[in-house]
């Protein structure tokens, strides 16, 4: 299956990494990797696949007031040419692309309906294969992604022009206003959803879901590991369940799971 137009990566930068490996080792179950070389660490499923990244808030963007956030990648087959394909839909080029050695190649981009923020990616190909993906449906997956942005309308049309992403289902949420899922083209299953930001949000961002087990213990995690639960749990459709919480660093994140 080509990861064109499908996320492939996540990260979390932070302003404590030591910090942020034992947060999320307790809420999400990960495993970390260490590696030096890139003052990077991986946090993988079962001591081997990888699902996410973390790294170091980097300085320039702690001096422009950029708190910890997350960080989601989607796949490209041509980064510079999908970077060029943004910034002529109106998007601002962050972070030019460029190589991680032995790694890929990547480019971010802000987008022209309020400046979400988000990575393109294309990997090199691993020696012996690539890993085995951590599933969407399993714990430690990404189970959704999510935007909260300027306008939900005009964020899909941008979208959907640069990945070619395709809407299937628009839902009516009265006052919340309108829901469009979203997913690659000629996939069965949507990838996430977009909706114009309520007006306590200050920010448009980009959200994603880590699957975990029942919801009520992960929630019960997250405080006992000093974050905060800022919404839910709440039931969404499909009788899953999620909450929406903040890191000890200030990074959001979600979480969806089974209730009970």
């Amino acid at each position: 299956m080509s990861s064109s137009g499908r996320f492939v990566w996540y990260e979390p930068m932070t302003t404590d990494t030591k910090a942020a490996k034992a947060f999320y080792g307790k809420v999400a179950g990960y495993s970390t990797q260490d590696m030096p070389e890139m003052h990077y660490t991986m946090f993988t499923v079962d001591g081997s696949r990888g699902a996410r990244g973390l790294m170091e808030l980097p300085e320039d963007l702690r001096k422009m007031g950029v708190p910890p956030h997350w960080m989601g990648y989607v796949g490209v087959d041509d980064v510079d040419a999908s970077t060029e394909k943004a910034k002529s839909l109106g998007a601002t080029i962050q972070v030019a692309p460029q190589d991680i050695p032995t790694i890929g190649r990547f480019s971010v981009f802000s987008d022209p309906v309020g400046g979400a923020a988000l990575a393109l990616f294309k990997p090199l190909p691993m020696p012996g294969g690539d890993p085995a993906p951590v599933e969407p449906g399993t714990p430690g997956g990404t189970g959704w992604h999510e935007l909260y942005a300027a306008d939900g309308a005009k964020a899909f049309d941008f979208y959907s022009a640069l990945f070619g992403w395709k809407k299937f289902e628009t839902m009516d949420m009265g006052p919340m206003g309108l829901y469009h899922i979203f997913g690659v083209s000629g996939a069965d299953m949507p990838l996430g959803g977009m909706m114009t930001k309520p007006a306590e949000v200050p920010v448009p961002y980009w959200q994603y879901y880590i699957r975990v087990g029942p919801i009520e213990a992960a929630t019960a995690r997250v405080k006992d590991a000093g974050g905060q639960v800022l919404m839910g749990p709440m039931e969404v459709p499909g009788g899953e369940w999620i909450i929406q919480g903040m890191d000890p660093q200030g990074a959001v994140f979600a979480l969806v799971g089974a209730k009970g």
